[in-house]
């Protein structure tokens, strides 16, 4: 990729030259369009009708009402886009494309007109989407930390249910020994039963 800037007439000469012809039946590039806009940078996109006879593209771009011209040139790529560096904020820009094919170039693309913003607007985008990541960060965290307590209180409750069976159980096991206990002092500390007849009494 080279890009450099040329004055309007020069560049005019250049695409008539004998090493820039305008090659038969090869269509210009459609859906010339804008995207990532910002008060330096922006990239342009496009579509081609002639996709197997394209080798490249070239891009001009032009700041309007000015005879400076940039003049962008790529060749055995497929990208459909390409980056504008160095704009002036707030300034309007018309740009062009052309397609490249083996024996020279389509016509140029139908004319497309921007603007870049303002320093100062894409600034205060930029810390606008900074606060919205800073919210969505701080409001995950908190989630983070919230699931975090739940699961560590549920831990413990199932601990103590857990500990409650297990000294349940120990006692539910003693009680048979307990009364068992119970009856074998009982039976200990009574007085015997002495039958009718017993040794208290005399034989007459």
């Amino acid at each position: 990729m080279r890009g450099f800037l040329l004055p309007t007439p020069l560049l005019i000469l250049s695409c008539f030259g004998a090493s820039w012809v305008l090659a038969d039946g090869l269509a210009a590039p459609v859906n010339v369009s804008i995207r990532d806009l910002k008060a330096s940078s922006a990239v342009v996109t496009w579509d081609t009708p002639d996709r197997e006879s394209v080798i490249g593209f070239a891009i001009t771009q032009q700041i309007k009402d000015v005879r400076m011209l940039r003049f962008i040139q790529e060749v055995n790529t497929t990208t459909r886009s390409c980056a504008l560096w160095d704009l002036e904020a707030d300034t309007d820009y018309i740009v062009h494309v052309q397609s490249i094919g083996i024996i020279g170039a389509s016509p140029l693309s139908e004319t497309l007109y921007f603007k870049t913003p303002k320093e100062a607007e894409t600034q205060a985008s930029k810390s606008k989407d900074e606060v919205m990541m800073e919210e969505v960060g701080q409001s995950t965290q908190l989630r983070a930390g919230e699931i975090i307590i739940i699961v560590v209180v549920l831990v413990m409750w199932a601990g103590v249910i857990a500990l409650f069976c297990r000294q349940y159980d120990i006692i539910k096991d003693n009680e048979p020994n307990n009364n068992k206990d119970k009856a074998k002092n009982s039976s200990e500390c009574s007085t015997p039963e002495h039958t009718t007849g017993g040794l208290l009494r005399s034989k007459v």
